[in-house]
Formats: structure tokens, sequence, C-alpha cells
């Protein structure tokens, strides 16, 4: 953009079929092995790393055998790569001397998202990618702070958080229930079991799948709580009785009893650091997200004289101080250390080649099966695999424009982008005007779920996929259609229906 001309990012490009990413990754592997066997029969350098591998890792045996029976016509059908262009990438990688893999929601939002991160980990493995300079598994995350609440203990899962150290520094009963993730917070929703939903900050509403069902269920919540910096759409969708808390966001300054406060932040890379407001709020009377939820402590939990809120309120760094007394080894020194120039690197055990598993060691998994997401039938031509996403014009749920220059489209997010083939094969025009129908095999319960008014748009995309905006089609996504193990919601690999206007 600032220079006038295009800078290259890559010396390949594969584009995988929707749901292909497994049998992809598969191939790749396949060919690191083949280029390992060439390389010990010539009597060259080996190509895997068994040094690594003897003393890091466990199941080579068993994941190299599953690699080896993977067929390559198989491989290729279901990635939508060559067996030429799996051994071109995997060329390339077995010579980089350190290689890191960069992934995003396009590979964990699928039915076998954690097998497809698995699959990633192996391949890395194979190359002694983890643990060293300039190597690693890289998730990218668009929120500003999504990995650092979880590394502080905000979680569903009571075992990943240290109890005891609650208990003898706050004097509490920490809960020992597991409670409820995105999804089955969902499946409470849908069969009332759920009374009231509080919300820190985000749009849950607009970002849940399968709108048709769970958008009644919202409204039938006895309370709904919004602690927001901006209006969105889970304000307006709402319970019987609605809370809507205007917070202040990050870029105001917060100013405490001490004076300006700073927050904490940590990226993608576990690198964590200090942020502080520089406008001036929108209102004098906003209040900062610590103020709102000490309040809510205070009026509705009994006095703990171990727990000062109004103190941490005042003074956000003995907040910081009480995560340091409760995570020691990872926030020695938080407050000081939080301003270093970069932040400073949260500890991360496989960074040191330390493997917290039962073996001990990191460990090959192979597939349980090379079906990416919901297996359709060869014979069924009239079912596409659908994934949603995001648009230039956009940041999580918030739309600021309906222009997306990626993709060259401009005036409306109501398009659905098609294989030339597909547009022929289907009798249908660039420019018409068809719904999409989300297709039995992906949800079981009888339910019919649809989107009307998607414009056909040709677009460089693997035949037998499609893709649309994200949350436009969320309604397309059945509420059971989620990753295994993880249960995040599968807006990629939908199977739906193309049906045009004169068919309907």
């Amino acid at each position: 953009m600032l220079s006038g001309k295009s800078t290259p990012i890559s010396s390949q490009y594969h584009q995988v079929k929707i749901g292909g990413d497994k049998a992809a990754l598969m191939g790749l592997c396949k060919a690191v092995l083949a280029l390992d066997a060439a390389a010990k029969e010539a009597g060259r350098e080996r190509v895997l790393d068994v040094g690594f591998i003897a003393e890091h890792t466990h199941g080579l045996v068993e994941f190299e055998a599953a690699v080896q029976a993977a067929d390559w016509s198989e491989l290729e059908r279901r990635s939508g790569l060559t067996r030429y262009a799996m051994e071109a990438a995997a060329a390339v990688y077995s010579r980089a001397k350190a290689a890191m893999i960069a992934y995003g929601m396009g590979l964990t939002q699928q039915v076998s998202g954690v097998e497809n991160v698995q699959m990633l980990v192996n391949l890395l493995l194979l190359r002694g990618n983890i643990g060293k300079p300039g190597a690693g598994v890289l998730p990218i995350r668009g929120h500003s702070n999504v990995q650092g609440q979880r590394t502080v203990g905000i979680t569903e899962k009571p075992k990943l958080v240290p109890m005891d150290k609650l208990r003898t520094l706050y004097g509490f009963e920490p809960p020992q229930e597991k409670w409820l993730n995105c999804t089955e917070a969902c499946e409470a929703l849908l069969k009332g079991e759920l009374q009231a939903m509080n919300q820190l900050g985000g749009n849950l509403v607009r970002s849940l799948p399968d709108h048709g069902q769970l958008l009644p269920a919202w409204r039938r919540l006895q309370l709904t709580v919004q602690i927001e910096t901006k209006l969105n759409r889970s304000c307006l969708v709402h319970g019987e009785i609605s809370y809507i808390l205007p917070c202040l966001g990050r870029i105001e300054i917060d100013r405490q009893a001490s004076g300006p406060q700073a927050v904490s932040m940590e990226d993608s890379t576990a690198c964590i650091h200090g942020s502080r407001g520089i406008a001036a709020p929108a209102s004098e009377h906003l209040r900062s997200e610590p103020w709102i939820i000490a309040e809510l402590a205070k009026a509705t939990l009994p006095p703990n004289p171990r727990i000062d809120w109004d103190a941490w309120v005042g003074d956000y760094s003995l907040i910081r101080d009480a995560i340091e007394q409760t995570y020691p080894e990872m926030f020695s020194g938080f407050n000081v250390r939080m301003w270093k120039p970069g932040g400073f690197h949260r500890p991360l055990a496989a960074r040191e080649r330390k493997w917290k598993t039962k073996t001990g060691r990191a460990n090959f998994v192979k597939p349980k099966s090379l079906a990416g997401n919901v297996d359709v039938d060869a014979d069924r031509s009239d079912v596409f695999q659908l994934a949603t996403l995001r648009s230039q014009g956009q940041f999580n749920t918030t739309v600021y424009s309906d222009r997306d220059r990626f993709r060259g489209v401009y005036g409306t997010r109501m398009v659905l982008f098609m294989n030339r083939n597909d547009i022929d094969r289907l009798g249908i025009a660039e420019g018409d005007t068809v719904s999409l129908v989300t297709d039995a095999v992906a949800a079981k319960d009888g339910v019919h779920r649809q989107v009307d008014g998607l414009i056909v748009r040709a677009y460089n995309i693997p035949e037998g996929c499609l893709a649309a905006y994200y949350p436009e089609c969320n309604p397309l996504v059945p509420v059971s259609h989620h990753a295994d193990g993880s249960k995040v919601p599968a807006y990629k690999g939908v199977p739906v229906r193309v049906v045009s206007n004169a068919a309907a």
C-alpha cells in the first residue's frame, strides 16, 4: 500500500480444498519421509532430525506406519493438491534449517480442527522444529488479549487453575465443577438450562452459529448484561431484563485513585507487555472494566478481608501483584518487566524442550482418518463445502464497511464465491441471486437452515468449495457442527446446497 506495488509474500502457493488440511499435511509428511529414506540409502545427511526424535519424541513408529499406509490418490482427492505440489512444498521445508508454521482459524474452525493442529505439529517434529530459534507453532489470534485471559485462569476448566493457591491466598473455596465452553453454552441455551448471561466485552450474539435457533432462545433468558466499549448486536438481542454497562476502551485514559492506570497484554507469541490509554474518555461517566467487576463483586459477595476490591481498582498494579503471587514462576517481577521494550515472554515448556505430557515427550499423533469435516458421498455433486470468512473492512464481528478490496467486492456483503466450473455446472450465472441451504448430512435435527439473497461471484476457489461472509452466513452452521475435542464451532466445511431463484 505504501510503495504502490505488490510485495512477494511466498515462493509457492497451494490452495487446499476446504476440509483438506489434514490430507495435505499427511502428504507433506509422506514426502518428507520419502526424502529421508532416499538420503539414508544414498549415505547423505538425514532429512529427519534423528537426534531430536530419539531424545524428545514418542510414537514415530506408529505415525510413520499411518503415513506410509496413506495412498497418494486419496491424499490428492481429499486435499485438492497434486502429489507433485505436496512434494514441492516438502522439498523446500526439508531444506530449511528452521521452520515456523503459522495457522489461523481456517485450520481450527473445522470438525477435524484438533487433528489438523496435531498433524501440523507432527510435521514440525519430523525436522526438530520445536524448541529452537526461528522454529515452532504460531497460532494467529486476532483479538488483543484472547490468549492473556486464559493465561491468568479465566477458564471453564478448573483443572487448569491453581485452586490450592487461590484458596490459600484469598480464603475462599474455588468452584470445582467444570462449566461450559461456547458450544456447550449454546446447547444449554437451546435446552432452556441457562437463566442469565453476562458478557464482558465482545458481541457473542453475532458471533454464534445457528442464529435461527439461538436468537429466539437468547431472548428467553431472564437476564442479559453487556459490559461494552461499543454498542453491538448483542445489546439489541436481549433477555427479559437487560443491562448495558458502557465501559472505557483500552485506548482511553483510565484515571483511578492512584492516577492514570495501565493494563497488560499478551500477544500471539506469548509475549506480555504494558498498555496505557492515550485518548480522552468519550464521557466523564464511563467506568473501567475492573471498576464494574469490583462493584458487582462488592454487591453480590460477602466481605472478604483478604480481597480489597477498592484498593485493586484504585491501583491496577496491585492486581498484577496478586497475579504474580498466584503464578510466581510465570509473572515474577510483573509490574517492572511488562515495560521492558518488547515486553517479556511467558515461559513455554516446549520452547525449552520440556514436555508436560504423560510420556514426558512430544507425541506424534496419528489421525483417526483423513476425512476433514462431514464426509459427503462422492455422487452428491450438489453438496458443497462452505467456509465463512471475514472481509478487509471487518474486525471480528464488527463490520466497518461493505468494501472488501482484497477480493474486489464493493457495496454488499451478501456474496457467494464459487469456482467458475461449479457456476457453469449448476446452470447459473455470475451475478445471479441464490440461496444456501444446509444439507441434512451436517444436521440431523430436521431443522431447515437457509440464507437468501447471495450474489454469485466467480472466484479462484477449489471446485466443490464455497465461501461467504461471516457472520452473515452463521445461520447455516448448526450448533452440533463443531470441532471434535475442542468444540470450537466449525464455521469452515459446512455441507450446503445452492438453490437458484429459478429453482426456488
